[in-house]
């Protein structure tokens, strides 16, 4: 049973207070008959006389009595109180982004362009993920870590924002990404490790294959789920003339054959993006196919809130006898 967030171990106790009202009716009716049984000489002279303020105290011992009895009865119904914690267990996922800066990703079929496009996307995927663990590296004719594995997403989207081309050698060197990648999850002890690598071009530098850093991350039961993006056709591309930036429409080809072995040798998923919208459904995809597993337990105490009702019941029968004894004893 609940009361006003108080739980009570012996409900039936309550029906104790019913005594209460008989206790009250008992005592009206023997002051009744006291006063029936006087026999006063002279009733005008009583009729004129104001009550003492001893007279109208008269029943405030009984008023005590009853008090503590109703205390007494709250206390053998035992109130509790219940306090509770919650333990959560997070079985987090770690996750590296690998993207791909190289200078084809400033193609503007996209916007603002590719590279813009792709860092959003990626922290909006972040953000997603406020439980698991998440870095990010990047590539192009050569690759880094930009961030390590981290549950500060704050610095990861601090850093990510600064991407940019340029940062390193021009190239595309898909295989070393993904070795970069997969190293910052090497020592990993999550119950799952996945990489999002992310690119729009053809495998053209680098020291390690491709489907070598496929396999590896296979072997290591990495998850890799390899991006495509870019509109088909030809698309306008910024280029720096004496004359300022000129455009012109391109052909920047993606080897998707490539990245769906890739993906599919590790037990991952490609997928292809020719839009802003159709990225972010790509990373929405990933989201779901991806969650942290988390258990709840919760811990309930309880305790007995019974001692201070019996506190106040001993406080109403010692200072009912007092007044009963002394400043309110009825004369013999």
């Amino acid at each position: 049973m609940m009361f006003t967030g108080i739980e009570f171990a012996h409900p039936a106790a309550f029906v104790l207070l019913a005594l209460l009202p008989a206790m009250v009716a008992y005592h009206y009716y023997r002051g009744r008959k006291r006063m029936a049984d006087i026999r006063y000489v002279h009733a005008s002279f009583v009729e004129g006389v104001r009550k003492s303020l001893r007279l109208r105290f008269i029943h405030l011992p009984a008023f005590l009595r009853l008090l503590a009895i109703g205390m007494l009865i709250i206390a053998l119904a035992r109130p509790q109180i219940s306090s509770s914690s919650r333990e959560v267990t997070i079985e987090g996922i770690d996750i590296m982004i690998c993207l791909d800066i190289s200078g084809s990703m400033l193609a503007e079929d996209f916007q603002p362009n590719r590279m813009e496009a792709a860092k959003q996307t990626a922290l909006e995927f972040v953000d997603m993920r406020p439980n698991d663990r998440i870095g990010m590296t990047v590539f192009s004719g050569e690759s880094f870590t930009l961030v390590p594995l981290t549950t500060d997403h704050a610095l990861l989207r601090e850093l990510g924002s600064s991407v940019s081309t340029g940062m390193v050698q021009d190239g595309t060197a898909i295989g070393d990404g993904l070795a970069t990648a997969i190293n910052g999850l090497r020592d990993s002890d999550a119950v799952s490790r996945v990489v999002v690598l992310l690119t729009d071009g053809i495998n053209n530098t680098g020291v390690i294959d491709p489907m070598t850093a496929a396999e590896i991350a296979a072997l290591m039961d990495i998850r890799v789920y390899t991006i495509g993006v870019g509109s088909s056709g030809p698309v306008p591309y910024p280029f720096q003339t004496p004359f300022g930036v000129q455009y012109r429409d391109v052909e920047i080809p993606v080897d998707e054959d490539l990245l769906q072995e890739m993906a599919s040798v590790t037990g991952g998923a490609y997928y292809w993006a020719d839009s802003q919208d159709a990225l972010e459904q790509v990373y929405q995809d990933i989201d779901r196919l991806e969650r942290s597993i988390i258990e709840h337990s919760e811990l309930v105490l309880v305790s007995d809130s019974f001692l201070p009702l019996l506190l106040l019941a001993l406080v109403f029968l010692l200072l009912e006898g007092v007044l009963r004894h002394t400043w309110l004893r009825a004369t013999p």
